[in-house]
């Protein structure tokens, strides 16, 4: 906005002072005149004009100001009451250098014990990868040995983790903690791209480095650190806490967190637990202020598999077109019609962004008048969905149903024509849409072009038409297609999300001596976590670390190269799973 000074001089320029010659003074007069009359003939209607757009601008600045605060409500920060004193303690050890060093020696000391799963590992039992989860027990073992004396341990399918801290009121639903031990395989052509070797736990005075360091043996160390150093203060629970870490969610949890599901159903029932925090959302700086991404729901996915067959034969006697031929066409078809992306009221992506407009300070121009207007109007729901994804490209990802062709295969002879090809196109559904929805699309793009080739056309069992030329087949490639997780309630009458988001900003405020300085925003996981399996357990599931991403350039090498954990980030963890479970203590959930 300009200022007052550049204002005026817009509206009266600066003209060259010269001083003029003596005139009459009824001369004079009447050139005082003259310019008055200008005045009133050009420079009123400039006003008016001005003000005609200036006013209802401030009348809607004002009256967005007074939404504000409705768009995204904010929990005071919530600190132990009860459990003030032990708080203060630990507010004083965390902030130890002795602390600090052990906390340092116990997650590269865990990083140090590869615990890779690729996918499609047999069953445990018959596949020996499995068995790198021995040592890594064996070091929780040793680590925490306090833990191990004092909670109830249960392993499931061999390398699953469950322990049980018995909690005093028998009639308060447990707070159920989780996270996983395995990690992502290293790529042996990218191990000299790391700036220390990708297993070794170097901490170079900022950061610990490795694999795990940050997915997830974070998590792990974070909440087994939180457990033991609550049991040397004596703390006995009253709300019974219970801990579970899968072994292959990096696999998609099939054989851990799958096999834990039962047994912590079994203990205490459908709907059993107050409430279920995962590993996921991180806090970060954007639009210029800091903001927690609070997972309250998971995109579904499937992997639609495209099969091509014709007849085969030497290829010196090709069909006009080869199955690989017509696969490639379909493929560029379906990458050529992505399924349209729509911001969705209701969803909590859109809560995100109307977050982003209630607190945001530094925000794309036009960003807040589209969003506060967009509860009601079409037109600026679409041009604050348009100006967020020209801010950031992947925002349409978020908020939409992806697609990305990520497999291919077909032929197995330079000479032979190929009487099959393939291609898995992968799917994460948006979590205002479903699989039915996807699969019709995809069956919808392609049906056109299975009639153009003179193919069957069979698209996820059922047969919609009938060529001679071959057949064209749409499958789930895996049979592991999975629904939009449920949504986690919010609002004022969810006691537990109201909880963590008090927490959250209660561990910001005293790790960065700042009150109010965070926002919490409701948000979602692009991709999915152990939490797929536990939704029996508690329909109040987050997934939040408190995972500090605030001035890295990328997710500290998540699945990549120079995976790391900077220290200060990982003992502020330590305090946030501290502060949820003596506040889950005290609360009424």
């Amino acid at each position: 906005m300009a200022s007052e000074k550049q204002l005026t001089e817009f509206l009266l320029p600066q003209a060259t002072v010269v001083n003029p010659p003596q005139r009459s003074r009824k001369l004079c007069w009447a050139v005082i005149g003259a310019f008055v009359l200008a005045g009133t003939v050009y420079l009123v209607p400039s006003l008016a004009l001005l003000l005609s757009h200036a006013l209802p601008s401030c009348l809607h600045a004002h009256h967005s100001r007074t939404q504000l605060e409705a768009l995204c409500p904010q929990e005071s920060s919530l600190y132990p009451q009860k459990h003030a004193d032990l708080w203060a303690d630990l507010d004083h050890t965390y902030g130890a250098d002795d602390f600090k060093k052990n906390a340092i020696q116990w997650l590269g000391g865990a990083v140090r014990v590869p615990t890779v799963v690729n996918d499609q590992q047999r069953p445990v039992g018959e596949d020996g990868r499995w068995e790198v989860f021995g040592p890594f027990h064996e070091y929780l073992l040793k680590v925490y040995p306090v833990v191990h004396s004092t909670l109830k341990l249960t392993k499931v399918n061999t390398w699953g983790l469950v322990y049980e801290w018995k909690g005093t009121d028998a009639n308060s639903k447990p707070l159920l903690l989780t996270a996983h031990q395995d990690v992502v395989p290293v790529e042996q052509g990218t191990v000299d791209q790391w700036g220390h070797p990708p297993f070794s736990g170097h901490f170079d005075g900022e950061s610990i480095w490795g694999r795990g360091s940050s997915d997830d043996k974070s998590g792990v160390i974070g909440i087994m650190t939180t457990i033991e150093t609550l049991l040397s203060k004596n703390f006995l629970p009253t709300r019974t806490v219970v801990l579970a870490f899968g072994f292959d969610e990096e696999a998609s949890g099939f054989k851990g967190a799958a096999s834990i599901a039962p047994v912590l159903e079994s203990m205490y029932g459908k709907n059993g637990y107050a409430m279920l925090v995962d590993e996921g959302g991180h806090f970060d700086e954007l639009f210029g202020t800091v903001f927690a991404n609070l997972a309250i729901s998971e995109k579904g996915g499937t992997n639609t598999r495209v099969t091509v067959a014709t007849a085969g034969g030497h290829s010196s006697l090709p069909p006009e077109h080869t199955s690989i031929g017509i696969l490639s066409r379909l493929l560029v078809e379906l990458e050529s019609n992505p399924l349209p992306v729509t911001l969705a009221r209701g969803t909590p992506m859109y809560n995100t962004v109307q977050c982003y407009a209630a607190h945001g300070t530094d925000l794309p121009h036009g960003l807040r008048r589209a969003v506060v207007a967009s509860s009601h109007s079409d037109r600026a729901l679409s041009k604050a969905q348009k100006i967020l994804t020209a801010y950031d490209a992947n925002f349409k990802s978020l908020i939409g149903t992806t697609q990305a062709i990520d497999l291919i295969q077909g032929g197995h002879k330079a000479n032979a024509l190929p009487e099959e090809a393939w291609a898995v196109v992968d799917h994460r559904i948006a979590t205002d849409s479903t699989l039915v929805a996807v699969q019709a699309a995809d069956t919808k793009r392609l049906t056109k072009l299975a009639k153009h080739f003179n193919l069957t056309f069979n698209a996820f069992g059922e047969v919609l038409a009938e060529g001679g030329s071959g057949t064209l087949t749409l499958s789930d490639a895996w049979g592991t297609s999975l629904e939009p997780a449920p949504l986690t309630p919010t609002g004022v009458n969810a006691k537990p999300s109201r909880l963590i988001s008090g927490t959250i900003r209660a561990v910001h405020a005293a790790t960065a001596g700042e009150e109010d300085g965070i926002v919490i925003a409701p948000s979602i996981m692009s991709g999915n976590t152990d939490t797929r399996h536990y939704w029996n357990l508690t329909e109040h599931i987050f997934r939040y670390n408190h995972w500090n991403m605030s001035g890295e350039k990328t997710l500290s090498g998540v699945h990549t190269v120079n995976e790391h954990m900077r220290v200060e980030g990982f003992l502020g963890m330590i305090r946030y799973f501290t502060a949820l479970i003596l506040n889950a203590d005290e609360a009424d959930l």
